[in-house]
């Protein structure tokens, strides 16, 4: 490099600082679900997003998504999307950067799709959203189009038939054809192949990685699945009671945690014959659901973690058996095993 020249880096497709959401209880309060939550996406990146049910993940993608529900409101320090600052746009604005340069698939197809409206159509409003220029007809073969994208057979039959006539596998892939209508800069999928069966989820997980190689979309991933996380994504964020445990690079986490919830998160992935002592014994320690953000009692917790982990904060580490080392590599040739088996 020539003296005098500098490289400037490309930002991030998305950006979050501070993130902070509460919901309104039935009594009127607002009680803050999720804490402080910072994290970034680069183009052609993948980000998971991981933690037991109930700790913020779903909240955390419908706040950037701008989605939440009336019971909810979040505040940011900022929310930059492809150099626009979210948190500075009104609803307007943002709608018309939703879909074009953000897309959302959620985690119920039947609840995101109509029931009363045909597919061809919302299809089509989709694509004219952001396309107002375009002629029905055009929007019509757009649609189409979309449909061969995502490997559904026979696009013209299914124009014409609504969201109950399809199976969960299509309703899903229906979902993906909207999401990437205008080929978004980020791409947020909220535990997409939950309500699949196996050999289904392989193949929309295979068609979501074919759209993020050619697009170079940034992907914001919620799962459970470990296995997954270590075959895609490229960084993790675990997440507890609506706080940030952990936020690294997906090999280093993987093999060595530095948060005792997110080796506990990953120990719990057991394999079938494991019963190895020391993966209930570290278990344990997190049983039950997450605690309500209201209660004092889950700050203590995990100040108290925090401390177990950092020896120079006054406490000790923990012992070694108590937190078995995972292999990254064993982690990711256990996934592909399984989803082979499957489709063979």
């Amino acid at each position: 490099m020539s003296p005098g020249l500098s490289v400037v880096s490309a930002p991030p497709a998305l950006n979050v600082v501070n993130l902070r959401v509460q919901v309104r209880r039935a009594d009127g309060a607002w009680v803050e679900a999720v804490s402080g939550i910072d994290f970034s996406v680069e183009r052609g990146q993948t980000l998971a997003i991981v933690g037991e049910s109930g700790c913020g993940k779903s909240l955390t993608a419908l706040a950037v998504s701008r989605l939440l529900p009336s019971s909810a409101r979040c505040t940011f320090d900022e929310v930059s999307l492809v150099g626009h600052r979210l948190d500075l746009l009104g609803e307007r604005e943002v709608s018309a950067l939703r879909g074009r340069k953000l897309g959302y698939i959620g985690q119920d197809p039947m609840a995101a799709l109509n029931p009363v409206l045909g597919i061809g159509r919302q299809l089509m409003e989709a694509i004219l959203a952001h396309a107002k220029e375009m002629s029905h007809h055009d929007a019509s073969q757009a649609a189409l189009e979309l449909l061969r994208q995502v490997n559904l057979h026979d696009p013209e039959r299914l124009m014409g038939m609504y969201p109950h006539q399809l199976s969960g596998g299509m309703r899903q892939r229906v979902l993906i054809a909207m999401a990437i209508a205008h080929k978004p800069d980020v791409l947020v999928a909220d535990e997409p192949t939950t309500a699949l069966d196996a050999p289904v989820q392989r193949e929309v997980l295979a068609l979501l990685r074919d759209i993020q190689k050619q697009s170079r979309m940034a992907l914001v991933l919620i799962t459970h699945d470990m296995g997954l996380v270590a075959d895609w994504a490229d960084r993790v964020l675990v997440m507890y009671a609506g706080k940030r445990m952990e936020y690294r690079a997906t090999k280093p986490l993987l093999e060595d945690p530095l948060h005792p919830y997110s080796r506990s998160l990953i120990a719990a992935r057991g394999r079938r014959g494991d019963r190895r002592p020391e993966r209930g014994l570290v278990w344990s320690r997190y049983s039950g659901a997450s605690p309500c953000p209201e209660r004092s009692h889950m700050a203590v917790g995990l100040r108290r973690a925090a401390r177990r982990a950092t020896p120079s904060a006054g406490g000790s580490a923990p012992p070694p058996r108590r937190w078995p080392a995972v292999s990254f590599t064993a982690i990711t040739s256990r996934s592909r095993r399984q989803r082979e088996h499957v489709s063979s």
